[in-house]
């Protein structure tokens, strides 16, 4: 009967947690503050499980930096209203997100202004 009751428990732990989302955390993220940036959309990549933006930033000093803006799936930013017609490579953005902790040049997307001057949620 012991033997049951642990094959059982097991069995139930199992479809338990076939059944949990998953999703990895924004740890890697400083999600305590926004970094405000402009530059060119360089490449949009519509795709799951997160699309991508990589945006070229000018410095002060006139070099340019490319950023890697993480967003959200595609199917939330479709419910945002968001699709690939939404911006276009080439178009000058403005985009306040959260950069990666260790100061690279990438973020986790959160609003986005394009052309139209319209702020968007992007994650």
């Amino acid at each position: 009967m012991k033997c049951l009751m642990k094959i059982l428990g097991f069995m139930l732990l199992a479809t338990i947690s076939s059944f949990t989302p998953a999703h990895h955390s924004h740890g890697n993220y400083e999600m305590t503050e926004y970094v405000h940036l402009e530059g060119i959309v360089r490449q949009l990549h519509m795709v799951n499980p997160h699309a991508w933006i990589y945006l070229e930033v000018m410095q002060d000093s006139g070099d340019a930096e490319m950023w890697a803006l993480e967003a959200g799936s595609v199917r939330a930013l479709t419910r945002n209203g968001i699709n690939e017609d939404t911006i276009s490579v080439g178009e000058t953005v403005s985009v306040r997100c959260h950069q990666l902790r260790d100061g690279a040049r990438g973020c986790l997307l959160g609003f986005l202004t394009g052309t139209d001057g319209v702020e968007r949620l992007w994650d």
